[in-house]
């Protein structure tokens, strides 16, 4: 078992038996806001307030396999799907960017990642756009919860 912690900007990982960090993954980042790992252990991705989304592969190194740069002001919120190969970030730009994300069973491929859609329909309160969102566990759904107060259910990702 192993326990992620994020700082300002720097991400370490602990064996929780052996009581020891075992990485420490240099995001590049100014500011963290949120990270998610992917089901399979092995990938990590990193939301940070400088409008970067950083993905990691925890079996090549310490340093940033992947960068995007999608969103115009800074991220909020980042996440895998539990069972679709799907992943998203929600920013302060009102927007929440959904990207196939294929990880391989297969070592030497390298994962896959495709812009997929942009949605759209929270407004922006006090430089505040999408704080957050979820998927379903089960469906390719997206929940969100905006600055403006609304939360919003998009079914057709």
């Amino acid at each position: 078992p192993f326990l992620f912690v994020a700082t300002k900007q720097h991400i370490r990982i602990y064996h929780l038996v052996k009581q020891a960090m075992v990485k420490r993954l240099l995001s590049g980042c100014r500011w963290i806001s949120s990270m998610d790992v992917h089901p399979s252990g092995d990938h990590v991705i990193v939301g940070s307030l400088d409008r970067r989304m950083v993905w990691f592969d925890l079996d090549l190194s310490s340093t940033p396999y992947k960068t995007l740069k999608y969103h115009e002001k800074a991220l909020r919120h980042v996440s895998f799907h539990p069972r679709y190969p799907l992943m998203a970030s929600s920013s302060d730009d009102g927007t929440i960017h959904v990207f196939h994300s294929m990880v391989y069973s297969d070592l030497m491929r390298n994962p896959l990642v495709v812009p997929v859609k942009i949605l759209r329909g929270h407004s922006v309160v006090n430089k505040l756009g999408v704080i957050s969102f979820a998927f379903h566990p089960t469906q390719p759904w997206l929940f969100s919860a905006g600055a403006d107060g609304k939360m919003h259910l998009y079914q057709d990702i």
